[in-house]
């Protein structure tokens, strides 16, 4: 209580100007983080940070002093006449104000949209609002930005009523053993969020700490096999660099993590369905999960602008810890995906191996992910049969000059994400990427992935083009995705029926823009659902052509926010 009295006396001082190293800039940060990554193609900003272990240290990159205002010929303002950075004269302790943002989106027939943090998969409004303060002393720092949701939660049509018996039972087998609720309950969803927060000690190149803040692994996009903003942020300890470490071989990043997923409490559907007198929900276990993660990238000195990249997770349940084994099993040997004599493995593993080459010269990158879900430790088979249980995202950026004379730029990036397995009998068996038998929410956190929003056997092909310069963006986003091909093998291939692929085609107008202390974003997006929910008329006349038309379904999506930065 004292301590929280002393900041709200020092916050109603005379600021005085100073600047705090260790603040992190949150995943997805608007503008800002989009600035930075940009600002390496154009020869801009540090291109000797990989952006394949975020969140980034900004104030820690050459050149910049404010993690906020990259663009050193942005005009400085201050529109609420207060400065948000004190230091008291003699005093090692430095406390600033972090920005307030308030984002909100609406949904208008279905939950679409991912890579939103604590935001839910809903229909209808939603906001999200954050706020904070930083102080740091001497190797001390202490981040606090909680976050607070709001959804309206509005009901819609989930898995179609129409649908035989047979394929809900499918559609139980699955969702049965990963925690993705169709619907966050039945009513309006309030929720806080501990948020970007993090209390570390930090030395150097290195920092120790307690984190909620959210993570990213991989050089994606638009997904990350696997560690995104996708899902709230969870607590967890973390070993990580703050910039990268140099050494005669190259620069290296890396975080090594362990943390604590929650449970949604949620059911797949509302209601729930029998089969033959048979709820088809089976309850999952309602224990807590222990996750331990690292990702390592290494920059080779002899090769400028390639980075490397390793990552790896694994989660249990919390009753089934016992030992060091089981709370790093990183640097234990594997663990078969079939374990011997018919023992339960009681850890869901994967791992992924990526490459990001910046191409300063050319103002263009190109970048690759490839993991394996529950991996083996049989090299020899991972050579035999290296596509299965097997994702990718692949990746390219290239910047334009448009008009050279007022920094005007175009940019186009184009990225592909396939979680769909290659075998009907892994899918058969159980085997898709984020789904596991034993640790049955999956590869989850409050009730949605870890890694890539799409989710479980989904596809995803994505194609940007924007007008930059500075902070501000106006583009065009065109995109196709393939909603979970892995239960639609499963639930429909026996039939031979290939019609019913549930395909959402969007197209998206967007931008981002700066105006004094703020940054405004925008976004307007409509995606044609072809297939809704893999539904399509299942009687049909006798004289009736084979291809029929399915269920089809439009959402008009919106997104507008903005952000006050001190």
């Amino acid at each position: 209580m004292r301590v929280l009295k002393f900041i709200l006396v020092c916050l109603f001082l005379q600021f005085a100007k100073t600047t705090s190293y260790g603040q992190t800039l949150p995943v997805g940060a608007t503008a800002v983080e989009d600035y930075y990554r940009n600002g390496q193609l154009l020869g801009l900003t540090d291109t000797n940070v990989s952006f394949t272990v975020r969140p980034i240290f900004p104030a820690l990159l050459k050149g910049r002093r404010n993690a906020y205002y990259p663009d050193t010929t942005e005009l400085r303002y201050n529109l609420l006449n207060a400065d948000g950075q004190w230091q008291q004269k003699g005093s090692k302790l430095k406390i600033s104000l972090l920005p307030v943002s308030l984002q909100t989106q609406f949904n208008s027939h279905h939950p679409y949209g991912w890579n939103d943090g604590a935001m839910i998969p809903s229909k209808g409004l939603q906001t999200l609002i954050s706020a904070g303060i930083y102080l740091d002393y001497g190797i001390l720092s202490v981040q606090f930005k909680p976050e607070f949701v709001t959804a309206a939660n509005s009901e819609f049509e989930t898995f179609n009523n129409g649908h035989y018996d047979v394929i809900f039972a499918r559609y139980y087998d699955i969702y049965n053993n990963i925690d993705l609720p169709a619907r966050f309950g039945t009513s309006s969803y309030n929720k806080v969020y501990w948020g970007q927060s993090s209390i570390r000690l930090n030395y150097k190149a290195l920092s120790f700490g307690l984190s909620t803040e959210s993570l990213w692994w991989g050089p994606g996009i638009r997904s990350s096999l696997l560690m995104s903003n996708n899902a709230p942020g969870f607590a967890h300890l973390t070993f990580n660099t703050i910039k990268p470490l140099k050494t005669p071989l190259g620069s290296f990043e890396g975080q090594l993590i362990a943390g604590r997923l929650e449970n949604s409490g949620f059911a797949p559907l509302v209601p729930d369905h029998s089969y033959f007198g048979t709820n088809l929900y089976i309850p999952k276990p309602n224990d807590w999960r222990y996750l331990a993660g690292v990702v390592l990238t290494w920059q080779p000195k002899w090769i400028p602008g390639l980075f490397l990249g390793y990552d790896q997770s694994s989660q249990t349940y919390g009753k089934d810890l016992n030992g060091i084994r089981d709370y790093l099993p990183l640097f234990t040997t594997v663990k078969p995906v079939t374990a011997p004599d018919g023992a339960i493995n009681k850890q869901d593993q994967r791992s992924a191996m990526f490459v990001r080459w910046l191409w300063t010269k050319e103002q263009a990158e190109v970048y690759f992910e490839y993991g394996h879900n529950n991996y083996t430790n049989d090299a020899t088979q991972d050579v035999l049969t290296p596509d299965k249980s097997r994702a990718y995202i692949f990746g390219l950026r290239k910047i334009l000059p448009f008009n050279r004379s007022r920094n005007e730029n175009l940019l186009i990036g184009l990225e592909v994400t396939q979680l769909q397995e290659t075998s009907i009998d892994n899918i058969k068996g159980g085997y898709e990427w984020y789904v596991n038998k034993n640790i049955r929410q999956g590869y989850t956190n409050h009730g949605e992935v870890l890694g890539a929003g799409i989710g479980p056997g989904g596809n995803l092909q994505s194609l940007n083009v924007s007008w930059i310069k500075g902070l501000k963006k106006l583009g065009i986003q065109i995109e196709r995705y393939a909603h979970n091909n892995d239960f639609y093998y499963y639930a429909y291939y026996d039939s031979g029926d290939f019609r019913r692929h549930w395909v959402d085609l969007s197209f998206a107008a967007n931008g981002e823009w700066n105006y004094k202390n703020l940054i405004f974003n925008a976004k307007l997006m409509g995606v044609q659902s072809i297939n809704y929910q893999w539904y399509i008329n299942q009687v049909q006349p006798a004289d009736a052509p084979y291809f029929v038309n399915g269920i089809n379904a439009f959402n008009l999506q919106l997104q507008l926010g903005a952000t006050y930065r001190f």
